[in-house]
Protein backbone atom coordinates (compact mmCIF):
# COMPACT_ATOMS: atom_id res chain seq x y z
CA UNK A 1 0.00 0.00 0.00
CA UNK A 2 1.12 3.85 -0.04
CA UNK A 3 3.11 5.67 2.06
CA UNK A 4 1.07 7.78 4.52
CA UNK A 5 2.21 10.82 3.16
CA UNK A 6 0.26 10.33 -0.06
CA UNK A 7 -2.66 9.57 1.10
CA UNK A 8 -2.04 13.17 3.49
CA UNK A 9 -1.10 14.56 0.69
CA UNK A 10 -4.55 13.37 -1.30
CA UNK A 11 -6.29 14.85 1.18
CA UNK A 12 -4.68 18.13 1.65
CA UNK A 13 -3.90 18.67 -1.40
CA UNK A 14 -7.59 18.28 -3.37
CA UNK A 15 -10.91 19.64 -2.64
CA UNK A 16 -14.00 17.03 -2.78
CA UNK A 17 -14.67 17.12 -6.11
CA UNK A 18 -11.05 16.84 -7.17
CA UNK A 19 -10.56 13.58 -5.12
CA UNK A 20 -13.59 11.82 -6.78
CA UNK A 21 -12.04 12.99 -10.24
CA UNK A 22 -9.07 11.35 -8.75
CA UNK A 23 -10.39 8.55 -7.61
CA UNK A 24 -12.19 7.79 -11.15
CA UNK A 25 -8.79 8.22 -12.87
CA UNK A 26 -7.33 5.86 -10.29
CA UNK A 27 -9.87 3.81 -11.56
CA UNK A 28 -9.81 3.80 -14.89
CA UNK A 29 -6.30 3.16 -15.07
CA UNK A 30 -6.11 0.20 -12.79
CA UNK A 31 -9.26 -1.38 -14.20
CA UNK A 32 -9.03 -0.76 -17.92
CA UNK A 33 -5.44 0.15 -18.38
CA UNK A 34 -4.29 -2.60 -16.22
CA UNK A 35 -1.87 -0.35 -14.35
CA UNK A 36 -0.73 -1.70 -11.03
CA UNK A 37 -1.21 0.07 -7.67
CA UNK A 38 1.92 2.04 -6.87
CA UNK A 39 3.07 5.62 -6.01
CA UNK A 40 3.29 6.20 -9.42
CA UNK A 41 0.02 5.61 -10.42
CA UNK A 42 -0.53 8.19 -7.11
CA UNK A 43 1.62 10.71 -8.79
CA UNK A 44 -0.15 10.13 -12.33
CA UNK A 45 -3.32 10.63 -11.10
CA UNK A 46 -2.36 13.60 -8.84
CA UNK A 47 -0.81 15.28 -12.25
CA UNK A 48 -4.16 14.46 -14.12
CA UNK A 49 -5.69 16.00 -11.16
CA UNK A 50 -3.84 19.53 -11.32
CA UNK A 51 -4.09 19.79 -14.67
CA UNK A 52 -7.74 19.20 -14.94
CA UNK A 53 -8.05 22.06 -11.83
CA UNK A 54 -5.25 24.59 -13.81
CA UNK A 55 -8.00 23.59 -16.67
CA UNK A 56 -11.33 24.63 -15.09
CA UNK A 57 -9.51 27.47 -13.10
CA UNK A 58 -7.26 29.47 -15.98
CA UNK A 59 -9.42 29.07 -19.28
CA UNK A 60 -11.76 31.78 -19.63
CA UNK A 61 -9.72 33.89 -17.16
CA UNK A 62 -6.66 34.59 -18.98
CA UNK A 63 -5.76 36.89 -22.15
CA UNK A 64 -2.09 37.86 -23.00
CA UNK A 65 0.88 36.96 -20.47
CA UNK A 66 -1.41 34.99 -17.97
CA UNK A 67 -2.76 32.71 -20.72
CA UNK A 68 1.07 32.03 -22.00
CA UNK A 69 2.22 31.33 -18.71
CA UNK A 70 -1.08 28.72 -18.27
CA UNK A 71 -0.01 27.40 -21.21
CA UNK A 72 3.67 26.45 -20.43
CA UNK A 73 2.42 25.37 -16.88
CA UNK A 74 0.06 22.97 -18.51
CA UNK A 75 3.09 22.00 -20.79
CA UNK A 76 5.26 20.39 -17.43
CA UNK A 77 2.31 19.12 -15.92
CA UNK A 78 1.90 17.15 -19.11
CA UNK A 79 5.03 15.99 -19.33
CA UNK A 80 5.02 14.95 -15.75
CA UNK A 81 2.12 12.77 -16.73
CA UNK A 82 3.44 11.51 -20.05
CA UNK A 83 6.36 10.13 -17.85
CA UNK A 84 4.69 8.80 -15.17
CA UNK A 85 2.61 6.95 -17.46
CA UNK A 86 5.56 5.56 -19.44
CA UNK A 87 6.28 4.02 -16.44
CA UNK A 88 2.85 2.82 -15.82
CA UNK A 89 2.87 1.19 -19.20
CA UNK A 90 6.25 -0.67 -18.64
CA UNK A 91 4.38 -2.01 -15.51
CA UNK A 92 1.24 -2.68 -17.16
CA UNK A 93 -0.49 -5.89 -15.78
CA UNK A 94 -2.08 -9.14 -17.70
CA UNK A 95 -4.94 -8.64 -14.61
CA UNK A 96 -5.96 -6.40 -12.60
CA UNK A 97 -4.13 -6.32 -9.40
CA UNK A 98 -5.91 -7.83 -6.16
CA UNK A 99 -5.22 -5.03 -4.14
CA UNK A 100 -6.75 -2.42 -6.61
CA UNK A 101 -10.15 -2.17 -4.92
CA UNK A 102 -7.72 -1.42 -1.10
CA UNK A 103 -5.94 1.00 -3.20
CA UNK A 104 -9.26 2.82 -4.10
CA UNK A 105 -10.82 2.24 -0.84
CA UNK A 106 -7.73 3.47 1.11
CA UNK A 107 -7.43 6.43 -0.71
CA UNK A 108 -11.59 6.97 -0.19
CA UNK A 109 -11.50 7.09 3.57
CA UNK A 110 -11.81 9.99 5.11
Amino acid sequence: MLRKELKEKFLRDFTPPERVYFLKKAREAIFMEHFPPSEDLFFYCYFLTIKERLRRTFTDLLDGYGRLIMVEALREVEDTIRDYRQRLVAMRLRNVDTEADRFIEWLGEV
